[in-house]
């Protein structure tokens, strides 16, 4: 696996994203158990994002340093952003699912926080392992790009049929799984994953969420990483984009979660994108889609699903 990111840019990388978790961890530990309203919520991630697009400068002009091409320093710049965009894009997915298990559970918004942000770590981990080892398969053998391909403009399809249907936590396997394992107390022990009954140590319900939100995780960075490795093969580019768009993750579901009725069409949006993304790994030795017109074709179909779910989201309502 080459990258054409100089050292100490990975050094960078890694020290934003220590110091941005810690940053997190001490406001979630200083804040405690208590609701993020949607005013914190957009503050927080609009700081996430900001901070995305300073580094995504960082890496034009250590780029540029490094090998005195502004042409190469723009394409590089591009590959960061259309990645971060389809990253970002597909973490609402994510969320959604994430809601969807807080609800089923009925687990108070206060507790939700340290699930959460426990998740984000795992995710960052796991993500990075991913993509170390996807990279050297791609690097290796040449034909799996075929195979994400076909894999993403399945799941495009696959998510295209399944918008707008209600998921079924009862049916899931992993959830029944835990539950003939692990005997699981009726109620809520704090933000506790464990507590003692009857002298017995078991799980709560916390424990249980967090085993979905992780199974989630992994899930999701199956979907998610082949996408990424369709506008760059480079790793650095490929990992900084994932771990930028997981960082706000947190602060993105609690600002998501308010308004998460309006965008009903979202997932159409992003089963699209899996789609063209998808057809764009599959074509690359036949045609390879310049990076630019790949983020307008992102840009356009996120912004026409938004628009389209905002004007048809009172019509529904009155359903």
């Amino acid at each position: 696996m080459q990258t054409i990111a100089p050292l100490w840019l990975w050094a960078t990388f890694g020290g934003i994203v220590l110091v941005s978790l810690f940053i997190d961890f001490v406001v979630l530990k200083k804040q405690g158990a208590q609701d993020i309203g949607v005013k914190e919520a957009l503050n927080w991630s609009l700081v996430w994002i900001t901070l995305s697009f300073l580094f995504n400068g960082l890496i034009w002009w250590a780029i540029k340093d490094a090998t005195g091409s502004t042409e190469v320093a723009n394409t590089k710049s591009l590959e960061f952003l259309t990645g971060y965009l389809i990253e970002k894009s597909l973490a609402v997915d994510n969320i959604f699912v994430f809601l969807l298990v807080f609800t089923y559970f009925a687990v108070p918004t206060h507790f939700q926080k340290r699930v959460l942000m426990i998740g984000i770590v795992g995710a960052i981990v796991l993500r990075t392992i991913m993509i170390l080892v996807g990279g050297w398969l791609l690097a290796e053998f040449h034909w799996i790009l075929y195979v994400f391909g076909a894999f993403l403009i399945l799941t495009g399809v696959k998510m295209w049929w399944a918008a707008g249907k209600e998921p079924d936590l009862n049916d899931n396997p992993a959830l029944k799984l835990l539950r003939k394992l692990l005997p699981v107390s009726k109620d809520y022990d704090g933000e506790k994953f464990w507590t003692v009954q009857n002298g017995q140590r078991i799980a709560t319900p916390l424990f249980m969420v967090l085993c979905l939100i992780a199974l989630t995780d992994v899930i999701f960075a199956v979907d998610s990483i082949p996408a990424i490795f369709a506008i760059t093969s480079d790793p650095f580019i490929v990992l900084t984009s994932n771990v930028f768009a997981i960082l706000g993750l947190r602060a993105m579901y609690f600002l998501l979660a308010a308004v998460a009725d309006k965008f009903h069409l979202l997932n159409y949006g992003l089963a699209v994108i899996l789609v063209f993304i998808g057809g764009k790994m599959c074509l690359i030795d036949v045609y390879k889609i310049p990076v630019l017109f790949s983020l307008g074709v992102v840009m356009g179909i996120l912004a026409l699903t938004m628009l389209l779910s905002v004007r048809t989201a009172p019509a529904r309502s009155k359903e």
